[in-house]
């Protein structure tokens, strides 16, 4: 596997430090970001797709994915976890999905919904609040989303549980397989500028079938897209 050269990710690093200010600015008020040429509202305490590459990567992805048939004459189902501005949820809907979209930031639920709304999507997309499958326990999708938290680490607000967590790799693929019907896959992106080894340990500890759908490198960091399947 390529590896990222230890003096550019301190040169990248450099750079983010004097970028952090205009960041702040950027981060700190409500904005419109536009991903692969789709306009998406985002609100300040929610993860920005148009900073941060880990979504736009993860719903090119998608997109590479043959649509699956659903049940009878309705459309796959989608849910899209840690949904954030709602980005995964409005590209699985744009594509056919029937999308279920979950954020335990109670701002991200908000952003999402304005996202299905001012793309004329809501009646594909649904909005919950809760953490990781709480809010769709007995529920089963065709494909299962998720763009998590990196980093290791109790979150310090509501915005900072996009970047940091306990245990999520651990539950996440717990909980996965009792959402994903036979022929499901779910599609989870890493980055090497994170507790990547924490997930690979979680999926080697798992009866799931894991291959590597994307992969991207940035020079500071490689990013992967990882396929699910029971």
């Amino acid at each position: 596997m390529p590896r990222v050269n230890p003096a550019v990710r301190w040169l990248s690093r450099l750079g983010y430090s004097v970028l952090r200010p205009y960041l702040r600015r950027r981060l700190g008020r409500t904005v419109v970001e536009h991903v692969d040429g789709v306009p998406l509202i985002v609100l300040p305490q929610v993860f920005n797709p148009g900073i941060f590459r880990s979504g736009r990567l993860l719903v090119q992805a998608l997109a590479t994915i043959p649509l699956p048939a659903g049940p009878g004459s309705q459309a796959p189902r989608a849910l899209d976890m840690g949904t954030g501005s709602g980005i995964g949820a409005v590209f699985a809907a744009r594509l056919g999905y029937r999308v279920t979209a979950v954020d335990i930031n109670p701002e991200a639920v908000r952003c999402a919904r304005i996202n299905a709304l001012q793309h004329h999507l809501e009646e594909q997309i649904e909005v919950r609040l809760g953490d990781l499958f709480d809010p769709v326990r007995s529920d089963r999708f065709d494909v299962v989303l998720f763009n998590p938290p990196f980093f290791r680490g109790q979150p310090r607000s509501a915005l900072d549980a996009a970047w940091r967590s306990v245990d999520v790799p651990e539950r996440f693929v717990a909980g996965l397989p009792a959402a994903l019907p036979p022929a499901g896959v779910a599609l989870l992106v890493l980055s090497t500028d994170g507790v990547q080894d924490a997930w690979l340990r979680a999926f080697s500890q798992s009866p799931l079938q894991v291959d590597v759908v994307a992969r991207q490198h940035f020079g500071n960091e490689i990013m992967c897209v990882y396929g699910l399947r029971r």
